[in-house]
């Protein structure tokens, strides 16, 4: 027995699978497609965890930071490589309230307690619960955050030195053909070669036409510098002055009243997020990842970040998508991204502050185009309404608020629709019984539980059945509370007209439920396998009448 306890023990904590390649085989081929991937999504992450900080209202670099710790520790040691993590639009906006009432040390410090949560989730293995989430959710939320991304995108068609004033005239028009540019370049390149990455392509050619020719269009450095250091350890707890001027956060009890909320939902953001995308990347690799893996990952990645400097972040199916279309499939690509993401901080800012906003906006349009599923408007006209309108309905939330609102609300119609479904097919078949004469036998189909106990009660005509009454579930399950309660109201009813009510054909579980409950009378040995027929007797009088 010890034994079969320490084995089921090392079976949990298991080590997990961090190997560099996987299964793909290692060829030079294969590293320079992964390295070539990487300097693609570092590229496209700049703009993207600028605009995120300036979204939270931190300094451009809290933002890079947190990109290239989140990034280069959850491909390290997430569950599904290939998938690209760093800060996010779904989190920044609930970060922004908090910096702006107590400042970017207390963001830090919220960082750090959303990853000990993280964490928590994932060594309890919660990640699992994400199958829980239905195809139409899915394909809601897939169709959503691409809306998001694009929208996220029209930022950059504004005037870097009036920020509420939209670009027009030639440098519209010069800013939307180059985007144009970028997109056509991006389809026509995997005509042509394979050997370079099409969105780096697209970069690369749109943004030297750019520098030698001397076009007036915003690039990443109108945005912000991203000239910075290697990332430090800091403390933020204490008391004083901390990073940019915001004062540190006391390590008390109110403190921690104060970060929980928003480490909780950033927590929950963050995970969802990350989950979700994890099942999207394993979709199109045909390749599965570790949930839990994953949750222990970002947790680890976030209190990193927290004592360097960083906002946080989760995965990224913007750039998640921009790394598998381009060929990315181990954790080369990842651990590239991040370090190319460093050294472009570190020494390569002025070259990279060069590259033209549009390039980087032509490359995720077509991440937009991607990673929509258009296949959606064909799947509503064949799916259920019910599912149509779950797609649709998750689509809507998540563009309007966030990812966890649109998903728990997506999961919480779905399962009520279930539940109603589930509610309506519960009948019952009468007739005479064979073994015990002048006995009438209900045949019930369907399950019993909240949503079809009314619906059970109906079934009966107490007043004109005989004095003895057989239930029969073999086609049935007695599944909770409600459930009991109905049988206890019913057996009542005919306990009240001197007749009697027993139950036949339990199955194991619902033999167990209502054992448990006190529910049945087993007035001789009874047969766990249920080799043959036993009738119970119903007790009345334990739950009540309410």
């Amino acid at each position: 027995m010890t034994r079969g306890i320490m084995a089921t023990l090392a079976k949990q904590i298991s080590p997990p699978n961090l190997s560099i390649m996987q299964d793909e085989g290692f060829t030079v081929s294969r590293v320079r497609t992964e390295l070539l991937s990487g300097l693609t999504v570092a590229l496209a992450l700049v703009p993207e965890a600028v605009a995120f900080a300036f979204v939270a209202g931190v300094h451009p670099l809290v933002g890079l930071y947190a990109a290239f710790m989140v990034g280069l520790i959850t491909a390290v040691f997430g569950g599904r490589p290939g998938m690209i993590s760093g800060a996010t639009g779904a989190l920044a906006v609930v970060m922004v309230a908090l910096v702006a009432q107590h400042g970017v040390e207390y963001l830090f410090a919220t960082v750090v307690l959303m990853g000990i949560l993280q964490i928590i989730a994932g060594v309890m293995h919660w990640g699992k619960f994400i199958r829980l989430v239905p195809h139409p959710v899915m394909l809601g939320f897939v169709n959503g955050l691409a809306i998001v991304i694009f929208l996220a995108q029209l930022t950059q068609f504004k005037d870097p030195d009036n920020t509420e004033a939209w670009l027009a005239g030639s440098q519209l028009i010069m800013m939307l053909g180059l985007v144009g540019l970028t997109m056509l370049i991006i389809w026509g390149t995997p005509k042509i070669t394979a050997i370079i990455p099409a969105p780096l392509a697209g970069i690369g050619i749109v943004a030297a036409l750019v520098i030698a020719f001397g076009i007036n269009v915003p690039t990443v450095g109108d945005m912000a510098s991203i000239k910075g250091g290697f990332p430090s350890f800091h403390n933020p707890f204490g008391t004083g002055e901390g990073l940019y001027g915001s004062a540190l956060a006391p390590f008390t009890l109110e403190t921690l009243w104060i970060i929980l909320p928003y480490a909780v939902i950033l927590a929950a953001i963050g995970l969802i997020e990350s989950l979700l995308t994890l099942n999207l990347v394993g979709e199109i690799t045909g390749k599965r990842g570790g949930a839990s893996q994953e949750c222990i990952a970002q947790g680890a990645s976030n209190v990193v970040t927290g004592f360097f400097g960083g906002m946080g972040g989760c995965a990224m199916i913007g750039q998640s998508m921009i790394n598998v279309k381009s060929g990315g499939r181990t954790r080369i690509a990842g651990i590239a991204a991040a370090l190319f993401l460093l050294a472009f901080i570190v020494v390569a800012s002025p070259l990279i502050e060069q590259i033209p906003l549009a390039a980087l906006v032509g490359v995720m349009f077509m991440v937009v185009i991607g990673t929509f599923a258009w296949n959606s408007f064909k799947v509503m006209t064949k799916v259920p309404l019910m599912d149509a309108f779950v797609i649709v309905l998750v689509t809507v939330v998540t563009v309007m608020t966030d990812l966890a609102i649109a998903v728990v609300v997506g999961v919480i119609v779905s399962a009520l629709a279930y539940a109603w479904n589930n509610a309506r097919r519960i009948h019952a078949y009468t007739r005479e019984s064979e073994s015990d004469k002048g006995a009438k036998v209900y045949e019930i189909e369907g399950p019993l539980f909240f949503g079809s106990t009314d619906g059970f009660i109906e079934l009966f005509d107490v007043a004109g059945d005989p004095d003895h009454v057989i239930v029969d579930f073999a086609r049935s399950r007695v599944v909770d509370q409600s459930a009991l309660q109905a049988i206890e109201a019913l057996a009542g009813k005919y306990e009240a007209e001197g007749k009697a009510l027993v139950l036949r054909h339990l199955s194991r579980d619902c033999h167990q439920l209502l054992t448990k409950a006190g529910h049945l009378m087993v007035d001789s040995d009874d047969d766990p396998d249920y080799a043959l027929a036993v009738d119970y007797s119903v007790k009345t009088g334990i739950l009540g009448g309410h």
